[in-house]
């Protein structure tokens, strides 16, 4: 094949796991769950290790707030995927569903909802006024939602060969969560290649994994293109999943350069097997006009910001697309209150491969909208047939449309626009004040409902579903291999729910106390995840050691940080 690499590693690993799968169809449930609580332990013992390691990838000082995305997205998250995961497996183990006990709601068009957050007392306090649900497709019904929940765990014995899990290189709970996924959700042992971005973390890894590494169904692997395309490609694989970008899935799938491009015009794939991905896009924030204070304006400002800004902007659901009212009276505060946002967020490396050259691309197509600290804001751009609107940045780029409109008029014209302008179905936001909420009534259910995203966030982050590891995380279903957009399947998803569709995330217009002062009894401060909280790394920490440990002791430390974020 041309190889450059020892391929014999990648052969072993393939061969090792090959016997493995054999132990993991005689391994019971009871053992399964243990695996997931020792993997949890492990998780805590190293978090430190973890983030420290994380950290340096992106080139943070160890005194950013800005260290509080690694606690939160890294180590946090993967405490509360082990442990969902493992009650589900629990609840399996005693001969009942992971729902039982659940109380299952109603969404728009007769969807049965499965409320994913708050979920216990726990959720309630440090969430609050934060939920989520995940709706099932139309058609299932409550009592078939019970009956196919837990997936391949339902019958264990029956395993699904060897699945090759390419990780990503952003967000580093990704490609530990896809692996629990791959063993947990569909039952086959995995071999994960780690993105070369994420190599540093190896050793954590293999330290959390070793519970599974020494049963012999998971083994960590390394190296770039070639060692990817020798994996997903070896006869031994059964299964791809992947997370990245859509160029990459159609190199994989199709073959890179013209030939690619000329055997997906003709649908005849290199790939010999089923892949499934969690890919990126223009994911668009609909700023519903309203009649805010000048609190609101900056605080929402920041929460725009926040959307693009995360992590630098190399997030795959980061906002791109800022969709406002060109007949809002407060669009020209709001603006300034955006941009003002957007210079005021911390200073941060580029540390992604590529964003400056997609970064000075966006300068060169759309002149004039450097900020600073190297970002983009793109005012005004055209409603169609525009590189921002069709090109996913992965990079601190945002664009601002308006639309005509206001109320339940400019809300449906930025649906359709989300749905049929913008590249990609991963995750929408809208942002709408309490007093609008109210006016629009069934038409902002019917909004939600109408637009086709895997994720769709109301006064919330679509992150926070990645958040929440009982919410499911993927594009919204229907995508092809051929016209890919955000990709194909789900994962987390810890009840392990079939027939999904959807998550939706609420959350509160105002922060604590003003939400207080307003009428509305929500006890969240400014979330921990915006770029602008001053407290962002001590609360992550202190949230993922009490995600470890689940001392109820840690909760007022937890809540002394958080409000003086």
């Amino acid at each position: 094949m041309g190889t450059t690499f020892d391929t014999a590693v990648i052969d072993n690993a393939l061969a090792e796991l090959a016997e493995g799968e054999k132990v993991w169809a005689a391994t019971d449930l009871r053992r399964r769950r243990e695996l997931l609580e020792e993997l949890h332990a492990l998780t805590a013992r190293d978090a430190e290790a973890w983030v420290s390691a994380a950290r340096a990838v992106k080139q943070l000082d160890p005194d950013s707030p800005l260290v509080g995305e690694e606690w939160m997205s890294g180590p946090m998250t993967m405490l509360a995927g082990a442990q969902a995961l493992a009650e589900s497996v629990g609840a399996l183990e005693r001969g009942a569903s992971p729902l039982d006990g659940v109380d299952l709601g109603t969404a728009p068009g007769g969807r049965v909802s499965v409320p994913a957050l708050p979920h216990g007392v726990y959720d309630k306090l440090l969430l609050s006024g934060f939920s989520a649900e995940v709706w099932l497709r139309p058609g299932v019904d409550a009592a078939t939602a019970r009956r196919k929940a837990g997936l391949a765990q339902r019958d264990p014995a029956a395993t699904g060969g060897i699945g090759a899990v390419l990780g990503a290189g952003n967000i580093m709970s990704i490609a530990p969560l896809d692996t629990l996924y791959e063993l947990y959700a569909n039952n086959r042992v995995v071999a994960l290649k780690l993105n070369p971005i994420t190599d540093p973390l190896l050793p954590v890894f293999r330290a959390i994994f070793a519970p599974f590494i020494e049963l012999g169904v998971v083994r960590i692997l390394t190296g770039g293109a070639p060692e990817g395309g020798y994996l997903v490609n070896h006869p031994q694989v059964a299964h791809v999943h992947m997370t990245g970008g859509a160029p990459t899935h159609d190199a994989i799938v199709w073959g890179p350069g013209e030939a690619g491009a000329e055997r997906k015009k003709t649908g005849e794939p290199v790939l010999a097997k089923p892949i499934t991905s969690e890919l990126g896009g223009v994911a668009p924030c609909i700023v519903v006009p309203g009649d805010w204070s000048a609190a609101d304006l900056k605080f929402q400002a920041e929460h725009v910001a926040t959307q693009r800004l995360h992590n630098g902007g190399y997030n795959c659901v980061a906002a791109q697309a800022v969709v406002i009212s060109a007949d809002w009276p407060l669009k020209d505060q709001f603006l300034t209150e955006l941009r003002a946002a957007i210079d005021r967020a911390p200073a941060r490396p580029a540390y992604y491969p590529g964003s400056d050259g997609r970064v000075s691309s966006a300068i060169e197509t759309y002149p004039g909208s450097t900020r600073a600290n190297g970002r983009v804001l793109v005012e005004k751009l055209p409603t169609s047939d525009t590189p921002l609107l069709r090109t996913e940045y992965f990079s601190p780029v945002l664009g601002v449309v308006e639309l005509p409109g206001t109320g339940a008029d400019f809300l449906r014209t930025a649906v359709d626009f989300a749905n049929d302008e913008l590249m990609g179905t991963l995750g929408a936001n809208v942002i709408v004040h309490p007093d609008t909420i109210d006016e629009l009534g069934a038409r902002l259910d019917t909004a939600i409902e109408d637009l086709r995203y895997g994720t769709v966030a109301i006064n919330s982050w679509t992150g926070l579903a990645f958040l929440t590891p009982r919410a499911s995380w993927g594009a919204y279903p229907g995508h092809t291999l051929d016209d890919i957009q955000s990709g194909i399947g789900v994962v987390h998803n810890a009840f392990l729910l079939d027939d999904v569709e959807r998550t939706v995330v609420r959350g509160p217009f105002r922060p604590a106390p003003r939400a207080i002062m307003h009428g509305e009894f929500v006890l969240s401060p400014k979330p921990p995840w915006f770029v602008s909280n001053k407290t962002g790394t001590g609360t992550g920490r202190k949230l993922t050691a009490f995600y470890g440990d689940g001392k109820p002791t840690r909760l007022p430390g937890i809540f002394v940080s958080a409000l003086r974020g």
